[in-house]
C-alpha cells in the first residue's frame, strides 16, 4: 500500500511540475541604454494607415535603465525609440518579462530576449542581415559586368542575382516551416500579407501549417482573418480588369427612388465617380457634358456616383444644376465610405469607369480629350 501511495505521490509531482506558467498579467520590458543620459524620454511606438507615428508607450531613462509596463490584448510588433539615438529597433510586445540592451551607436544592433518569439525575431533579423550581405556584395561585385557588353556574363550575373533573390523570398516561408510553434510566425505571416511581392496562397499555406495552439489564439484567428481580406479584396480588384463584366451597383438618386447600373445601362456607359466638394470634378464637369451631349443620342449613358458627405444633400443637389449634368445619379452621402465606391476600389476622383454594350469594362480613368476619343471610337 505504501509503494502505490509513494507511486501516486510521485506522479502528482510530476504533474505538477509539467504545469505551464501562469500566464502574465501584462508586459514588463526592462532595458539598459549605457552612454544615454537621465531624463531622456524612451517610446515604444507603431505606425497607423498613413505611416504617421502612434506612441504606444512612454518611459524615461535614469541610471541608463529604463522600464515599460502595461498590458496588450494580443502580441504585436511595435518599435523602441529614444531621443538621441536615430532609428527605431522591433521588438515583439506580449505580456511577458522582456529585456533590452540598446546599443547606442547603432540601435539596430541592440539585443532583445525574454520570450522565443523576440529570440526568433532576432534569428530571423540575423538571417536577414546574412542574406541582404550576400545580395549588396554579389552586385558590387560584378557592377562592371551589368555595365559592359558581354551578353554571356550578363546572363550568368542575371542567373545569379535571381537565385539570390529567390533565397530572400523563400527566407520568411522556410523560417515559418523550422518555427510552427512561435508567435513570431504568426507576427511574420501578418507583416507580408500587403506585400507586393507576397505569394498569398503560399503565405496562407504557411499560416495553415502552424501548431493548432497558435492557430486557435486570438491572434491567431485575427491573423487568418486578415488572410481572408485580402483575398477577398484581390478578388474583387481582379472582377475591375478590363473585359472583365463591371460588377452591379444600386443607389438612391435625388428624389430616393433605387437605381441599379443594370437598369440603365446603354450601348456605351461611362460610370463617374466625383463629388461636389471635389474641384478636379467640377472643372472635368463641362467636359462630360459636351461628351453627353454629342453622344447620348448615339447610345450613350452615364450614371454619376457621388462621394458627398453625409448631410450634404443639398450641396449634391445644387452642384448637379449648376453643371448641367442630366443623366442618372446616385449618393448614398458616406463620402470614400460610400459601398459603390468601395466595390470599385476607388481611391481618389474624379474616376471613371468606360463599359461597352455587355456591360464589360473596356477602359478606366479617362478624362478630358481622351475620355471623348473612346466614346467616339466606340460609337461613331
Amino acid at each position: 500500500m505504501k509503494k502505490i501511495v509513494t507511486i501516486l505521490m510521485i506522479a502528482v509531482v510530476a504533474v505538477a511540475c509539467k504545469q505551464p506558467e501562469p500566464k502574465k498579467n501584462g508586459y514588463v520590458i526592462s532595458g539598459t541604454a549605457k552612454g544615454v543620459y537621465d531624463g531622456v524620454r524612451a517610446y515604444l511606438k507603431t505606425s497607423d494607415e498613413r505611416g504617421r507615428d502612434v506612441y504606444q508607450d512612454t518611459a524615461i531613462v535614469f541610471n541608463e535603465k529604463f522600464t515599460f509596463k502595461g498590458t496588450i490584448d494580443v502580441p504585436e510588433m511595435w518599435y523602441l525609440a529614444i531621443n538621441s539615438v536615430p532609428g527605431k529597433f522591433p521588438i515583439i510586445v506580449e505580456n511577458d518579462n522582456i529585456t533590452i540592451e540598446v546599443n547606442k551607436s547603432n540601435i539596430y544592433d541592440s539585443k532583445v530576449s525574454g520570450t522565443k518569439a523576440n529570440d526568433a525575431l532576432a534569428e530571423y533579423d540575423k538571417l536577414t542581415a546574412k542574406l541582404t550581405e550576400k545580395r549588396n556584395a554579389f552586385n558590387s561585385k560584378n557592377r562592371d559586368i551589368v555595365r559592359s557588353d558581354d551578353s554571356d556574363a550578363k546572363a550568368k550575373f542575371s542567373a545569379e542575382s535571381e537565385k539570390i533573390n529567390k533565397e530572400m523570398l523563400d527566407l520568411p516561408y522556410n523560417f515559418i516551416n523550422t518555427h510552427k510553434d512561435n508567435y513570431f510566425s504568426l507576427t511574420l505571416i501578418e507583416s507580408l500579407i500587403d506585400s507586393k511581392v507576397t505569394d498569398l496562397n503560399r503565405l496562407e499555406s504557411s499560416y495553415k501549417s502552424l501548431d493548432s495552439d497558435l492557430l486557435s489564439t486570438n491572434y491567431g484567428k485575427m491573423v487568418g482573418g486578415k488572410i481572408a481580406m485580402k483575398k477577398q479584396e484581390i478578388e474583387r480588384k481582379g472582377n475591375l480588369d478590363i473585359g472583365k463584366v463591371a460588377p452591379d451597383f444600386s443607389g438612391p438618386n435625388p428624389d430616393g427612388k433605387t437605381i441599379s447600373l443594370n437598369d440603365i445601362k446603354g450601348k456605351v456607359t461611362i460610370i463617374d465617380f466625383w463629388a461636389s466638394w471635389c474641384r478636379p470634378c467640377r472643372m472635368e464637369n463641362p467636359n462630360v457634358v459636351k461628351v453627353y451631349n454629342k453622344y447620348h443620342d448615339k447610345g450613350l449613358e452615364i450614371v454619376s456616383v457621388s462621394l458627398d458627405k453625409p448631410g450634404q444633400k443639398d450641396k449634391w443637389l445644387k452642384a448637379i444644376d449648376d453643371d448641367h449634368l442630366t443623366w442618372n445619379h446616385i449618393s448614398n452621402l458616406n463620402y470614400f465610405n460610400d459601398p459603390i465606391a468601395k466595390l470599385y476600389d476607388i481611391k481618389s476622383i474624379p474616376s471613371t469607369y468606360i463599359l461597352d454594350a455587355d456591360g464589360k469594362i473596356v477602359a478606366k480613368s479617362l478624362r478630358g480629350q481622351m475620355l471623348e476619343d473612346k466614346i467616339a471610337e466606340m460609337l461613331n
